[in-house]
């Protein structure tokens, strides 16, 4: 038992797919962040855009 929890410890494979899982979730946050932001000043501007035409 002790030998499968020190081999578990010290097994390095997964590492890299679980910093590469990290890497794409804070990516994705910021796009949605971004879009956010970025979408509410967009449709304040288009309707001020409409209010200058009509």
């Amino acid at each position: 038992m002790r030998h499968l929890l020190h081999r578990f410890i010290s097994d390095k494979t997964g590492v890299t797919a679980i910093e590469y899982a990290l890497v794409a979730s804070m990516i994705v946050l910021v796009i949605i962040v971004a879009e956010g932001l970025l979408g509410t000043r967009l449709a304040a501007k288009f309707t001020s855009i409409t209010g200058d035409f009509s």
